[in-house]
């Protein structure tokens, strides 16, 4: 075990993982935006930025890949998509097993996005021995991930939530600001624990 687990961290920054990765998460973020469509129709175009949360990560860590592919890193690019990819992959693997557990119908669907997000989150912690992070782009992805969680519940731009979860939505936006300072607290320690045992992509 620890043998294929020593060869899947190495293949992180081989290029054919990446490439692999990169059209995985494009196709990912192409679906996650169409999927926002009706939701982005009914907003204010100048807060329309703020709602597609998830597609918003997942491009943000899409555009990482490619500059590692181009041999770069852009440290701010890597804080806001290492942090905010992980926060959303587990805000909705959060928010789909919460309405499974009050009574939301089970649909493929669901089940699809359960994945999908779980990888989202994964990639972000696995990749974060790479980034090139320190106070300044964490301080701006801070700044950025709060003001984004203070618009979705004060001025409803978050997702739409499972009908059985909306008498819940202040209870779910103090847990969303709880997550974000944790998903700030992940990616970075994970980068300073891991950062300096393999430094190059």
């Amino acid at each position: 075990m620890s043998l294929l687990w020593e060869w899947f961290v190495q293949s992180l920054g081989k290029r054919w993982f990446l490439w692999t990765l990169f059209v995985v998460n494009l196709l990912g973020t192409i679906y996650g935006f169409i999927w926002y469509g009706n939701q982005l129709a009914e907003t204010p175009a100048y807060l329309r930025v703020f709602v597609p949360d998830s597609p918003t990560g997942s491009g943000l860590f899409t555009l990482v890949l490619l500059t590692y592919l181009m041999g770069r890193h852009i440290p701010v690019l890597e804080a806001l998509a290492g942090i905010t990819n992980f926060k959303y992959g587990v805000w909705a693997v959060g928010i789909i097993l919460a309405g499974w557990m009050m009574g939301n119908p089970i649909r493929w669907t669901d089940v699809m996005l359960l994945v999908s997000h779980t990888g989202m989150a994964a990639e972000s912690v696995l990749y974060a021995r790479f980034y090139k992070l320190s106070w300044l782009p964490v301080g701006i992805t801070a700044l950025w991930t709060l003001n984004n969680d203070f618009l979705d519940y004060v001025m409803n731009t978050h997702p739409w939530l499972p009908s059985v979860l909306d008498p819940y939505t202040g209870i779910i936006g103090f847990c969303t600001v709880l997550l974000s300072i944790i998903s700030i607290a992940v990616i970075w320690y994970t980068n300073m624990r891991f950062g300096s045992e393999i430094n190059k992509v």
